[in-house]
């Protein structure tokens, strides 16, 4: 029989449709082309429960997450991509957009009340125009957020949009700061989180007296300690037999704020906070030595992070020296690299989110899909936000959702084209910064 044929026949009588089914079609794809092929094999570090099929070519997935950048900050000015150059101010006039330094001068405001005086909801339509009068918007007539980079300043990351996917449709999943979206980028929630956390230690480490704005669904607030009990990705793998790591600066490091692990009591408190919890500065030495898991997420330090005031130009640089490492591994020719920055930090974008629930989507960020099977210099506009890579690595690996937010979502699977000839890995050179 075809191999066309098979398919039908497969879809014709199997009871299943939607996502399950493309899902359960595109791995009996794969055993087909393998077994045509004459070759098989399994994934080094991750299977399915029970020992079943590989996920076909993908077996490594690795979400990288840096700070507080929108769409048109990075790439406004990339061409085809969905960008802006200019952009309205709440008193009505339209500024071009300067330029932004590589060390800004301070922090710009990225509350959930930032986001939501930025955004200027009016009726059911955001209008995008008061960037200006979020914290610090509009100092002595110097507009900050009103500001972009150029492809001089990142140089690296516009290689990496050029070669592999720039999705210009992505958005942040919950409008307002950091916190409750590395929670979405794990629980595919954020436990009802709508801020950051009072005080420098975030999450199930935080001193007592530490509270965060909790939402209901009735959008009652009240205060709450950050530490939450959600199942996440993480549980789902690790209740799968399939490996994961998350890599995050440790404790009283700047930038462990970051690991929203930490903020998930079962995970803290348990035995996985010692066994897959490791530092971030072992993520390249395990890429480079093939000891990468089946799953890794990877946040780094402040001056790393991109978060302002610190440089983009070394923020880069350590993502650089990342994903040189994957790449001159063994594990690049099954890896998926989803580098995403977490929330707006303040600065412009002119689309305007869904409003998929009363928690977001928020402005739009940054997604580089980097893998020798993601379509080669092609622009996304499919919306995707952090709860798309949740959906991708269950898709992938066949698991459940979590929550109506990774059921509901697309995929990420149409930036990649298993059957194209892989692509070659992109070794760049850290730069000078200024």
């Amino acid at each position: 029989m075809k191999r066309k044929n098979v398919i039908i026949a497969l879809r014709r009588d199997l009871p299943f449709s939607g996502r399950k089914f493309r899902t359960l079609q595109g791995t009996l794809l794969w055993v087909i082309l393998l077994a045509i092929a004459g070759c098989g094999g399994g994934s080094k570090t991750g299977t399915t429960s029970g020992g079943g099929l590989p996920p076909g070519p993908i077996k490594h997935i690795v979400f990288i997450f840096k700070e507080n950048r929108t769409f048109d900050n990075y790439f406004g000015t990339f061409p085809g991509a969905n960008g802006a150059t200019s952009g309205p101010i709440s008193n009505g006039t339209t500024v071009p957009l300067g330029h932004t330094p590589d060390k800004t001068p301070y922090i710009i405001g990225h509350t959930w009340i930032d986001a939501h005086t930025a955004m200027n909801l009016q009726g059911q339509n955001y209008l995008m125009n008061q960037f200006d009068l979020v914290f610090n918007g509009n100092v002595n007539g110097y507009m900050l957020p009103m500001t972009q980079l150029q492809q001089a300043d990142i140089p690296n990351y516009w290689s990496y949009a050029k070669n592999y996917v720039l999705a210009d449709n992505m958005f942040s999943s919950l409008a307002g700061p950091s916190f409750p979206n590395h929670l979405y980028s794990v629980g595919a929630q954020a436990g009802g989180a709508t801020n950051n956390p009072s005080g420098n230690v975030w999450g199930c480490d935080a001193p007592a007296g530490t509270t965060v704005s909790v939402m209901d669904n009735q959008g009652n607030v009240t205060f709450q300690f950050p530490c939450f009990d959600f199942q996440t990705l993480a549980d789902s793998l690790q209740n799968a037999n399939i490996s994961w790591r998350y890599y995050a600066p440790p404790s009283g490091v700047l930038g462990s704020m970051w690991n929203a692990l930490d903020a998930v009591q079962h995970i803290r408190m348990g035995s996985l906070w010692q066994t897959n919890v490791p530092p971030d500065t072992q993520f390249a030495s395990d890429a480079q030595s093939g000891d990468l898991p089946a799953v890794s997420w990877l946040v780094t330090t402040w001056n790393q992070s991109e978060h302002p005031p610190a440089s983009s130009c070394a923020g880069e640089n350590w993502t650089v020296q990342q994903i040189n490492a994957i790449m001159q591994g063994p594990d690049w020719p099954s890896t998926a690299i989803f580098l995403t920055w977490d929330d707006f930090g303040g600065f412009y974008d002119h689309v305007p989110p869904a409003m998929v629930d009363r928690f977001g989507l928020g402005p739009r960020v940054p997604l580089i899909v980097i893998s020798p099977f993601a379509k080669h210099a092609y622009i996304s506009h499919t919306q995707y936000e952090f709860s798309s890579l949740i959906a991708f690595t269950e898709t992938m690996y066949h698991l459940p959702t979590l929550s109506r937010r990774d059921s509901t979502v697309k995929d990420l699977t149409d930036s990649f084209d298993f059957s194209q000839q892989p692509l070659l890995p992109l070794i760049l050179n850290q730069r000078s910064c200024p």
